[in-house]
């Protein structure tokens, strides 16, 4: 099989672009306008608040969980320490 046939279009193509004709109607049937930009700021606005929501509440969380294993831990050392005196009090009886 042969694929001689594909490289025969390359460079005869007309090298120059054909530039697009002038446009004579309303050009606020093509722009997006006041309008548009108002809708897009608002959209960007709300992106914003919604990523400083986010970020505050992610950082909650995590600290949430770092105080939880810092009890967490607080609390294994005190059950140690009540265990060991246990056994020192039952050593002595």
């Amino acid at each position: 099989m042969s694929f001689a046939f594909l490289g025969a279009g390359i460079g005869t193509a007309d090298p120059t672009s054909t530039p697009y004709p002038g446009y004579s109607g309303d050009p606020n049937l093509i722009t997006p306008g006041v309008a548009g930009f108002i809708a897009i700021f608002l959209v960007a606005v709300a992106t914003v608040f919604l990523l400083v929501d986010m970020t505050r509440r992610v950082r909650r969380s995590r600290y949430r969980e770092e105080v939880r294993v810092k009890l967490d831990a607080e609390q294994a050392e005190a059950d140690a320490a009540a265990e060991a005196a246990a056994r020192k009090r039952n050593r002595r009886q």
